[in-house]
Parts: C-alpha cells; sequence; structure tokens
C-alpha cells in the first residue's frame, strides 16, 4: 500500500485540516507524524510544553493510538520517517513565522535530494500572512486597513474531517510526561476540548461581548487562544461557527452589521480574530521584529536594565493591584485577559521604563497560548515601537484601569486574598488607608505619576536626538 506523510505542527487536530485531507487523497494510509523538535521546546515554559503534551495524547486517542513522534532536528527526522514509509510526499501546513520558514525550507531541501516532495496546504490562519497588499503593493502595517482588506478577502468553509482514512503505524519515540507545573491550571486540552470551548463561548459570553469583553471578574472572553496556539481549532472554524449563531450579515466576507448587539458583539469577536492574523501577517513580512523594534520611531529611547522592580512584577508583588492581580492570574493559570495584558505592558515600558522584550520574553515563558506573533506584536503596540501610530502617549493609569474595568474589585479580590477586605473605594488604591496596605501586601513600588512624567519625557528626549 501507498503511503502518505501528514507532517503536524500547529494543527493538532482532525477536523478542517486541508493538510490532512491532502494527503488521505495522496495515498491508501497516512502517516501522522510530529516532530518534537527542541528548537522549539527550548523557549517554550513548562506550562505550554504542558498542554501540547497533553494535546498529542488526545490526537493520538482519536487516531487509535496511531500518532508517530519523533525527536529531533526536523530536517533530518522528517527525511528519514518519509523513507521508512516510502512516502513520495509529505503534507503540510504551510508556516509563516521566521524559524518555521527557514525550517520548512531545510526540510523542502532534504527530501528534495532524496526524490521526495514537501507539499504545503492551508496555513493556521483565515487568510494566510503576506496574501493581503496594501494599494501600493506594500504589506500592511496598521490594522483598520488590513481589517477591511481581511474581510474583504474572506476565507474558505472549514474543510471536512476525511472519512474512512486507514493510519499507518510506525514506531513512535512517545509524548514525554508532563513537566512540572505546579499548581497551575490548565483547560482541557485537545480537538474535542476546543469544540467544546467554542460552542460554550457562542451560547454564553458572546452575547454582550462587545461591552463586556475587558471586564476581567468575569467571563466575558472566547478563552480559546490555546487552542489556537496548537490548531486545535482552525480559525476559519470559529468564524464559520460565529456566522451561524450571529446570522445573516456576519459571515466571511464581513458584511455589514445589522445593528442588533448579537451582531455588534459577533463582529467584535471578529475583529479580535483578525488582530491575531494581523500581527502573524506583520511578523511574516518583518521577521527581525521578533527580536527587536518594528520600527526605530524609539531607536533613541533611554530605558533601565530589568531589576528588582521587574522582578516585583513577574511575581506581583508591585504593590498596584490590577497589576498583580494579572500576574498572579498568570502564574496561576497561564493566561490572564487582553485588557490586563495591555495594562501590564504599559507598567513594564512606561512606568519601569524598561524595554519591551524582557516582559515579553517573560510572557512567552509563563503563557498556555505564547505566540510569538500575538505576544511580540502586543507588546510592541503598548511599548511605541510597533503597529500604532502614535502609542507613546497613551500610559495606562492602573488605578483608573482597575477602577473602569474591575470597578467592584472582583477580579483583584479573587487573586489577592490580602485585598478580599478592603472597601471598594480602596481596592485599587489601598496604600491611602489609614494604616496603609493590609498586612502582607506590599507598599507600591513606583508612584505612577511621577514615573509616567518620566517616561514622557524620556520620549521628548528621543524625539529630539531622532531629529537631530
Amino acid at each position: 500500500m501507498s503511503v502518505s506523510v501528514c507532517w503536524l505542527r500547529r494543527d493538532l487536530r482532525l477536523g478542517d485540516s486541508p493538510a490532512l485531507g491532502a494527503a488521505a487523497r495522496d495515498a491508501d494510509e497516512v502517516l501522522v507524524l510530529f516532530v518534537l523538535d527542541d528548537t522549539l521546546r527550548r523557549p517554550a515554559g513548562p506550562v505550554r510544553l504542558a498542554f501540547l503534551y497533553r494535546c498529542l495524547r488526545e490526537l493520538d486517542e482519536r487516531l487509535g493510538g496511531r500518532l508517530c513522534v519523533r525527536t529531533g532536528d526536523p530536517a533530518r527526522v522528517v527525511p528519514a520517517v518519509a523513507r521508512e514509509v516510502d512516502a513520495a510526499r509529505v503534507h503540510l501546513a504551510a508556516d509563516h513565522g521566521p524559524y518555521g520558514r527557514r525550517r520548512d525550507e531545510a526540510v523542502e531541501r532534504a527530501l528534495r535530494d532524496d526524490g521526495r516532495e514537501l507539499v504545503r496546504t492551508g496555513s493556521p490562519y483565515a487568510v494566510a500572512p503576506g496574501r493581503l497588499l496594501t494599494g501600493s503593493g506594500t504589506p500592511f502595517r496598521v490594522y483598520t486597513p488590513f481589517y477591511r482588506a481581511w474581510t474583504a478577502h474572506g476565507w474558505r468553509a472549514p474543510a471536512a474531517e476525511p472519512s474512512g482514512v486507514r493510519w499507518a503505524r510506525r514506531p513512535s519515540d512517545g509524548i514525554p510526561g508532563d513537566p512540572d507545573i505546579g499548581d497551575v491550571q490548565l483547560p482541557p486540552a485537545g480537538e474535542s476540548a476546543a469544540r467544546d470551548r467554542l460552542a460554550e463561548f457562542l451560547d454564553g459570553p458572546l452575547h454582550g461581548y462587545a461591552e463586556r469583553r475587558d471586564v476581567p471578574g468575569e467571563d466575558t472572553t472566547s478563552r480559546l487562544s490555546p487552542y489556537l496556539k496548537y490548531g486545535c481549532v482552525h480559525p476559519r472554524t470559529v468564524l464559520a461557527d460565529l456566522a451561524r449563531v450571529s446570522g445573516p450579515g456576519s459571515g466571511g466576507t464581513g458584511g455589514g452589521s445589522s445593528g442588533d448587539g448579537l451582531a455588534r458583539d459577533a463582529e467584535k469577536f471578529r475583529s479580535e480574530l483578525a488582530w491575531r492574523e494581523f500581527y502573524a501577517d506583520v511578523l511574516a513580512a518583518n521577521p527581525a521584529s521578533a527580536r527587536e523594534d518594528l520600527t526605530d520611531a524609539l531607536a533613541a529611547m533611554s530605558y533601565e536594565p530589568p531589576g528588582d522592580t521587574l522582578d516585583a512584577w513577574r511575581w506581583g508583588r508591585t504593590g498596584i493591584p490590577i497589576v498583580d492581580a494579572g500576574m498572579r492570574q498568570l502564574l496561576a493559570q497561564g493566561w490572564m485577559p487582553n485588557r490586563v495584558r495591555m495594562i501590564e505592558a504599559s507598567f513594564v515600558c512606561k512606568d519601569l521604563h524598561v524595554h519591551w522584550t524582557h516582559g515579553a520574553r517573560w510572557f512567552l515563558d509563563r503563557l498556555v497560548d505564547g505566540d510569538l506573533a500575538s505576544n511580540h506584536h502586543g507588546w510592541q503596540w503598548t511599548a511605541g515601537t510597533g503597529t500604532d501610530a502614535a502609542p507613546y502617549f497613551r500610559v495606562f493609569n492602573p488605578v483608573s484601569q482597575g477602577r473602569t474595568y474591575d470597578p467592584d474589585g472582583t477580579y483583584v479580590r479573587r487573586w489577592i486574598p490580602q485585598l478580599r477586605d478592603v472597601p471598594r473605594s480602596k481596592v485599587h488604591e489601598p496604600w491611602t488607608l489609614p494604616d496603609g496596605p493590609p498586612a502582607g501586601y506590599p507598599a507600591p513600588v513606583i508612584d505612577h505619576a511621577t514615573e509616567r512624567r518620566e517616561a514622557l519625557a524620556r520620549y521628548e528626549a528621543a524625539r529630539a536626538q531622532r531629529g537631530r
């Protein structure tokens, strides 16, 4: 019997997988392969690795124990596996990340030298990075026109799960045991869990999403990001299910909103999915932005080296309640809502005056949904070095942010037990209590008003230096 290889990476599912469908049509049997690549495992924190391994176990169960897991350099492993089963072609979804493209090109060369072919079908995105260009033929750097182009372009319907496939079996290195993640509580892993969570979101938090998504003390977000990270569900599936529940005018071609609440909620959620695709597009066009500023707008900016205050931030001990609550949630769950991520980034970059890369790396180490493009460009958007046109004047006041989005202190009290009995009026600034912060909770490591002035002074100095 002829065998094709389907090499999975960020598509750990059987449904809506064009690459898997192409592999099934290509041969009598399909060998599903996953390569444990240390180049990717080394920078991934234990939380993300644990979630990955759990997703792999769920996929292996769905394949009847036939998932072939190998360890090593894909440029050697993938051609060796193809040789073992005499596969003429290896199928995969295209990777548009900086490392992923280099890796896949190396695998493609090795396969070609062996008389075999690498076949790319689909990508982890509804609209693949690089497909959309501005009117002048350049990649987008501003979100709003990208979103218009993205919705106008549209996306294909989800691909049906291939039926009647014969799964080939080859010796596997096995799926590693979970690393030690302490008491971190991760969401259930795998494709079934992803579909369950999507259904729960569409039936529940989607209703009111446009107005409530920034409220961290409530279950107001989709919580789909870990599943999108590893492709347990494809964004195309999410968009199709979203269109079904929100009615006409909210489908894949970006038609007009009917103006009712659910249509607004669906449109807002769709725009959040588009941010993920926008950042992937920006990174694909600017691979160096994974390590350095996207723009040179703040090339002359003066930064502080990481020190004690950054350590206090990492462990949720800054004395600023909304900041500490977010970091403690990150440590407990490997996740936090997007509004809180923005507050954290502003605090690091503009209250501590530390370069965004230090905060972004800590997030990648701790986030279960850590995605290079979304994480790094989200940080750059706040830092003033990325895609936003005039962001540096946006210095989040953490007390105001807490009062606006957590007015009753629900979120803060959940993650900071020492503040559970603090009155509503003081919960976001407990240092103003007559006796200072409650026992066990620190005084603030910074004064925001002072640091805001310092941040803007540094910005003006950087502008002056750049203008010389």
